[in-house]
């Protein structure tokens, strides 16, 4: 393909997406970075790197360069973009890409510029940042020029962003840094207080994605868990149920719960009315978890949150 292209990058502390005009979503990769401490060489990157998790000497480091939704290793996560730009581009590409990236509702101008400045060393062009929220909505298909309140609540790794948008822009928005990875946090100390189990980032990111649940579901799911018992110091299988995720998972859901209540406070009343009429636009792989068993993985509706 000739000529500068037209790229949207989604940095998410979990999963790094690209989509590119034209061909759309060509990425989908863990926002993981394995480095050999001594060489300082890359190892590996992506799902490759995710795999290293947890798994490597003491030489090899397996990283997530992106914590809470902004850059906390800037080289790291500079040598990762240029290797994904370099992944999708492809060798028939001249010029730099236009870059669209997604940040977090409520970043700081620092954090704002970090990500363009690695943006810029990875070897983009133009770049722009849109909000996470923003760019949900117009993924979802909603008209946010109309003036009408629409609420998004997009439940990432790193941060869960809440905003009610009406004639193009944010009205009210909020940002927490409780998601995805809190939640594998909750998981991971859940089973060492009630099993006395220790288990680590992978397993407790497997029980949430298989049977992680934030309310009772109409089945009761159940999953072998394997991990070192903390009494014996060998290692022990147990079966948990999707039942004890409720109780696993109940403290960071409160968080999202609180922030979605704090915006809904903050919201004009006509706005908040069209929020009742229209329910809210729930997206982001925690959302999954807020409201299992959607029969969209992405993104979906629903009216019943705030109830």
């Amino acid at each position: 393909m000739f000529g500068s292209q037209e790229i949207g990058i989604d940095l998410g502390t979990a999963t790094v997406l690209v989509y590119v005009r034209g061909r759309g979503v060509v990425l989908r990769e863990p926002s993981v970075v394995a480095i050999n401490r001594d060489t300082d060489e890359l190892m590996a990157i992506g799902e490759e790197a995710r795999r290293m998790l947890g798994r490597t000497p003491g030489n090899i480091v397996a990283v997530r360069p992106l914590r809470d939704g902004v850059v906390s290793d800037y080289d790291t996560t500079e040598r990762m973009l240029r290797y994904f730009l370099k992944k999708v581009q492809g060798k028939f590409s001249f010029g730099k890409p236009r870059v669209m990236i997604c940040v977090p509702s409520v970043v700081t101008e620092v954090e704002r510029q970090s990500v363009i400045d690695a943006a810029r060393q990875a070897g983009a062009g133009a770049i722009k940042l849109i909000e996470e929220t923003i760019a949900a909505a117009i993924g979802a298909g909603i008209d946010i020029s109309k003036p009408s309140g629409s609420m998004v609540v997009d439940i990432g790794g790193g941060t869960t962003d809440v905003a009610v948008i009406s004639m193009g822009g944010t009205v009210v928005s909020e940002s927490i840094r409780v998601a995805g990875d809190k939640f594998d946090e909750s998981i991971i100390k859940y089973m060492r207080k009630r099993h006395n189990l220790l288990i680590g980032e992978r397993t407790a990111e497997e029980i949430k994605m298989s049977i992680g649940s934030a309310y009772p579901r109409r089945e009761i799911m159940s999953m072998q868990v394997i991990g070192r018992c903390l009494a014996t110091g060998l290692p022990r299988a147990v079966t948990i149920g999707s039942d004890e995720m409720i109780e696993a998972l109940e403290e960071p859901v409160q968080a999202v719960i609180q922030c979605v209540h704090s915006v809904l406070e903050k919201t004009p009343p006509e706005l908040a009315a069209d929020i009742s009429q229209q329910g809210i636009l729930m997206t982001g792989g925690g959302a999954l978890v807020v409201r299992p068993g959607s029969p969209d993985p992405g993104t979906h509706q629903d009216p019943l949150f705030c109830r």
